[in-house]
């Protein structure tokens, strides 16, 4: 599909680009709902300077701040992450890389995880490089978690620390080793519907394998944090158009969920979505594991129909 025909489709009604998104999600994906957990094993102190960010140590946020988890720790997260449901595990580190030692502690945790746990592995650690993401690979790594966060346009309005481009190259690099990749971003950012269709172009040429969706939280002490938010029908249109632009790949739904979209979550999976993360975020408490497990059998439900 040209750009043209999908900015044509920034017009439908929703209903119709709702019914569009549901028939891309079925005929090629079918009823698998991909289930993710994470934990925050590394948290605030971080240099650089994501508008949006909780944990960036230039804004006085009142986020946690402490050094990496055990391995101990971090194992028993996975264990709780497999009982509650989750398909895989995703390790985040705060800052834009890890000491030699800490990817060293991460890997001896993927590898503990992998071998006695048995639940597939992602980590979101930063920047990369060939022989660091080949080091995670060896450990069990299956996935790598890398946001592009917003279009190349916009980006800079919202980091200046490092280059729409550094984050691409961590992309492209996890690719060629073999791992898979999940990468998406951020909407309610101030960021025009075109914006976001420029980064759902971006992530189908990267050829990604999951895109999680967040919907911006305004954090209060972060230069966002009076950014107006983002309408339920809004977001629902966003995802909308990503699941027909992206046809067969995992659209998650992420942070934001719960205090944008309220009693629309469901509306979301009629819409393209077909995952979630469940279990909580980073800096952000999520609903109960029993309330999200409730609705996902509402969704099946929905799906049927």
């Amino acid at each position: 599909m040209e750009r043209r025909e999908i900015e044509k489709l920034i017009g439908l009604p929703l209903s119709e680009l709702v019914w569009l998104a549901n028939k891309v999600r079925r005929d090629y994906l079918g009823a698998k709902i991909d289930l993710c957990s994470i934990m925050n094993a590394k948290s605030g102190a971080c240099n650089q300077d994501c508008k949006f960010c909780a944990q960036s140590s230039r804004y006085k946020t009142g986020a946690p701040v402490y050094p990496l988890k055990d391995i101990e720790e971090i194992v028993e997260r996975a264990r709780i992450a497999k009982e509650i449901g989750a398909d895989r595990f995703d390790i985040v580190t705060s800052g834009d890389s890890l000491s030699d030692a800490e990817l060293k502690r991460v890997c001896a945790a993927i590898h503990e995880i992998t071998t006695k746990v048995g639940i597939r592995m992602c980590a979101s650690l930063g920047s990369m490089d060939e022989k660091r993401l080949i080091a995670l690979k060896e450990a069990g790594l299956t996935r790598y978690h890398h946001n592009i966060e917003t279009s190349p346009n916009f980006f800079p309005k919202i980091v200046t620390t490092h280059s729409f481009q550094d984050r691409i190259r961590t992309i492209k690099l996890a690719k060629k080793i073999g791992l898979e990749v999940c990468s998406g971003g951020i909407i309610g950012m101030g960021e025009t519907m075109r914006d976001r269709i420029d980064m759902a172009l971006i992530l189908k040429d990267l050829d990604v394998d999951s895109v999680p969706i967040n919907v911006l939280v305004a954090i209060k002490g972060t230069p966002l944090e009076r950014q107006n938010p983002l309408s339920s029908a809004e977001a629902i249109r966003t995802i909308a158009l990503f699941r027909i632009i992206l046809k067969d790949k995992i659209i998650k739904i992420a942070a934001g969920r719960e205090s944008v979209l309220k009693d629309f979550q469901a509306m979301t999976f009629m819409a393209g979505a077909n995952g979630m993360l469940i279990g909580g975020y980073l800096t952000i408490k999520g609903r109960e594991v029993c309330e999200d497990h409730k609705l996902i059998q509402e969704i099946k439900e929905l799906w049927r129909q």
